[in-house]
């Protein structure tokens, strides 16, 4: 187990990635088994302290999104904002995962894009260190809601993925479908109406 977890630091580090499979043994905090695609430690932007995935957002409905502040489609935040505040109190969260994959459009350090996030859009829903998701060199996480999708890799920035109760991938859209639109919403509501 610790030779696993050695393997799986130094590896994490070698290819620089923001995150890492978690050291889980498949328990939640409310018990049972945890969803492949929570079973990663990810750090906060801004932070330091890993934050594990399946401890804090098992049995939530949460939207995953690649972000960047560069692009045609930044604009999203104020969308993805509105929709955090919306459904949070619904069990729901937005999960935002700054990349520099496409176009270079996420060309800063995290605190620049923490910077940018609070006062241009003022962002309250949780963000993470920049990652990569493109198909070519995606995290393990986004390898695992890729593989939950159909091989659904985001193509540009602001691709979204849906996460229902039990941890499955159940809607992806791509960058040019906002937050608000209604086939998002439909699914969302959904999904928060649906208990484990």
């Amino acid at each position: 187990m610790l030779e696993k977890l050695l393997l799986m630091m130094v590896l994490s580090v070698s290819m620089g990635m923001g995150v890492a499979r978690a050291e889980v043994d498949a328990q939640g905090k409310e018990g049972g088994a945890c969803p492949e695609v929570l079973q990663f430690d990810v750090i906060p932007l801004g932070g330091k302290t890993p934050v594990n995935l399946c401890q804090v957002y098992k049995g939530k409905v949460l939207l995953m999104v690649n972000t960047a502040s560069f692009c045609g489609f930044t604009k999203q935040y104020a969308a993805l904002e509105a929709m955090y505040a919306r459904y949070r109190d619904q069990g729901f969260y937005v999960l935002g995962f700054p990349s520099n994959d496409f176009g270079e459009q996420e060309p800063g350090d995290d605190k620049t894009i923490k910077d940018f996030c609070d006062a241009t859009y003022k962002v309250k829903f949780p963000m993470f260190k920049k990652t990569k998701v493109a198909s070519r060199h995606a995290d393990p996480l986004y390898r695992e809601l890729a593989r939950q999708s159909n091989g659904s890799y985001p193509q540009w920035n602001f691709h979204k993925y849906i996460i229902d109760r039990s941890g499955k991938v159940i809607a992806d859209f791509t960058s040019p479908t906002t937050p608000d639109n209604p086939q998002i919403l439909k699914t969302v509501e959904r999904a928060i109406a649906q208990k484990l």
